[in-house]
């Protein structure tokens, strides 16, 4: 009998979680990224990740290229605290040109989001664990993943989504920051109108992301993918 795709995938995460020994990233760490839509680069994209083994802070800014630097900075930032099961976000912040702002502030005692946009507020309750955009993508950092399939519900100051990510399996990704060993998974779309969403992390540095790529239904490729990785 053949194994399924999926056990594979599993099997080769768990080989390669026994083959390192992790440890947390550096204190302070900046990555910057290119991101291309469909092809075209459209954003230079600077995240810092800052924390002191309790708590961490992420601050992420996209500046563009050409004629699109004169829209501004795209401002987005996550404070929290960090726990045995990865980050857990205590507030989330999405700001843009023009003062166009939106929030996501967690409460964990209350299981409850209160989320802020055009003024308003509204508090929704926690389904599972909850994550904002950039705890999401930097909470394998301090806890890398062991199966081949979790649930996480995306918080980003207008909502709350479900999201079922599946291990797709370990890669050899070529980047302009050099050729990593990767670990890539994927969202689990709900159908066809439902973007896709990959990410890959890099196995031997601290499962940093160092690309992601979503897809919407119209076909439309968002791909951020790093570029240098650094103090």
């Amino acid at each position: 009998m053949t194994s399924s795709p999926f056990r594979r995938a599993g099997v080769a995460v768990l080989a390669l979680w026994a083959a390192m020994v992790q440890a947390v990233p550096p204190e302070r760490i900046t990555l910057t990224y290119e991101l291309k839509r469909n092809g075209t680069v459209l954003l230079d994209v600077s995240e810092i990740l800052e924390h002191d083994g309790r708590t961490y802070a992420i601050t992420s800014e996209g500046r563009g290229r050409g004629i699109l630097a004169l829209f501004g900075v795209l401002k987005r930032t996550s404070r929290g605290h960090i726990t045995r099961q990865g980050l857990r976000p205590d507030e989330f912040r999405d700001e843009r040109p023009g003062g166009w702002a939106v929030s996501a502030k967690f409460d964990w005692d209350a299981r409850s989001v209160t989320q802020e946009r055009k003024g308003k507020s509204e508090t929704l309750q926690m389904q599972g664990t909850a994550q904002d955009p950039l705890s999401l993508a930097y909470s394998f950092a301090f806890v890398p993943p062991k199966g081949k399939e979790y649930d996480v519900t995306r918080a980003d100051g207008r909502g709350l989504t479900p999201f079922r990510f599946t291990v797709v399996g370990t890669e050899k990704l070529a980047t302009p920051a050099g050729e990593m060993q990767t670990l890539h998974i994927a969202k689990l779309r709900d159908g066809p109108e439902d973007k896709a969403t990959d990410i890959w992390f890099a196995a031997e540095r601290d499962f940093l992301p160092v690309r992601v790529l979503v897809v919407d239904s119209d076909g439309t490729r968002s791909d951020q993918v790093v570029t240098r990785i650094g103090k």
